[in-house]
């Protein structure tokens, strides 16, 4: 088998502009997601398949294949050009830190996902809790409460139960919940 024999100032080369161009690619999309927060700066496609994750962010986005090219083609010119390895030693050291950068971006952008995620509040568990009226209530009228459900201070409607008025910033007690409405009195 004939191994193919390149020159190393060509090689050098290759990899110097290919650092270069990935670092300045991976830094604007940085910079673009930091200001958009994501919306609109991945490349996004349609598929017909039934798939269980969200298709916003996969393991080789744009951000994390960019990151490969970058750690592998600034690995590539320092092992050629500064630690003087073989063509093909400083080839499988770019390669596997590339890959660790392509890793390395991946598992950050799959934390940042987790971070937007949604918890459905159980609206049951506001029985017989206490809160603040958010808004004033009209006797058997609708407004706004402030009360923690699920360990988190939720602002949610709210129907008075009783024949009195309750004001805003009173203290209310929870006595039923009925389709995520919660009904109240003063406590």
């Amino acid at each position: 088998m004939i191994i193919p024999q390149f020159d190393t100032a060509t090689i050098t080369a290759g990899y110097y502009y290919l650092a270069i161009f990935a670092t300045i690619i991976f830094t604007i999309k940085l910079i673009l997601f930091t200001i958009t927060g994501g919306d609109g700066t991945e490349v996004s496609a349609d598929f017909t398949s039934e798939i269980d994750t969200d298709l916003s962010f996969n393991f080789l986005s744009v951000q994390s294949v960019l990151a490969f090219f970058m750690g592998f083609g600034w690995m590539g010119y320092a092992g050629v050009h500064q630690f003087k390895f073989s063509n093909w030693a400083a080839f499988g050291i770019a390669l596997v830190v590339g890959l660790a950068f392509l890793a390395g971006t991946a598992y950050l952008m799959f934390g940042i996902k987790r971070l937007e995620k949604n918890v459905k509040k159980d609206y049951s568990k506001a029985l017989n809790q206490t809160g603040k009226a958010y808004t004033a209530f009209a006797p058997k009228g609708q407004g706004q409460v402030e009360i923690e459900i699920n360990e988190q201070l939720t602002v949610t409607d709210a129907v008075n139960n009783s024949e009195e008025e309750i004001n805003a910033f009173e203290r209310i007690k929870v006595v039923k919940v009925d389709n995520d409405i919660l009904y109240i009195e003063k406590a």
